[in-house]
């Protein structure tokens, strides 16, 4: 029965333009903005904590290699400022290596329930090991010991292998405190432009984009949707 399912999707294919609803979010006006647009985003951020069901600091995060060919990835936000949005990774995985080779990066948080999105983009920077340091004993032990197990995006044989390192390093950091791995680490998404979406009926939405000045100031203008 798989056969014969998979035969049909690659002779016809699924339409799905009928997967459709009408967002019915507030509305966003020009004069509710912040002018600051970090504090516009801890606004919205506070309230996809109160309505979104699962990660809202869930974000897609994407990169370009050295040709040009983009990637995109989830990952989770762990937390912002003035400064930035950071995150954390292996710093020998393809993100990590895309964004040393070229900075410029884009985000996107999408929280369907609410009818939201925020699209941000910006250069990463690699954070101070001292700031990785503090976030990485606030982590759980056993995320702790999986920073040290797994060589991010390259090819495994099996999952049993993850397992048999991570009990190998479990036994050796056994009742002593979990170094740091030198490969591990925050990076930074200053940002420059950021756009905040709110859906509405009828495919009207509100979008309005903040560009950042040369003398830190910012600029709000309205996108059509």
């Amino acid at each position: 029965m798989s056969d014969e399912k998979n035969k049909l999707s690659e002779h016809h294919g699924m339409n799905v333009s009928g997967l459709r609803r009408s967002a019915t979010g507030f509305a966003l006006d020009r004069k509710e903005l912040a002018i600051d647009p970090i504090v516009q985003f801890e606004d919205w951020f506070s309230y996809a904590c109160e309505t979104v069901s699962m990660d809202p600091n869930a974000m897609t995060i994407s990169t370009v290699d050295s040709d040009n060919r983009p990637s995109n990835r989830t990952v989770l936000l762990k937390y912002f400022n003035q400064d930035g949005f950071v995150f954390f990774t292996n710093y020998e995985s393809n993100k990590a290596v895309q964004i040393d080779v070229n900075p410029n990066v884009a985000m996107l948080f999408f929280w369907s329930d609410a009818a939201r999105q925020v699209k941000i983009r910006g250069k990463a920077e690699r954070i101070p090991a001292t700031e990785t340091l503090k976030y990485f004993l606030s982590r759980p032990r056993g995320s702790q010991i999986g920073a040290w197990v797994s060589a991010q995006s390259n090819v495994i044989s099996s999952r049993s292998l993850l397992e048999i390192k991570f009990k190998e390093m479990k036994e050796k950091f056994h009742k002593k405190e979990i170094p740091l791995p030198d490969f591990w680490g925050g990076y930074r998404v200053v940002p420059e432009v950021i756009e905040f979406w709110q859906g509405r009926r009828n495919r009207l939405h509100d979008r309005f984009e903040y560009h950042k000045q040369d003398d830190g100031s910012w600029t709000i203008e309205r996108l059509a949707p």
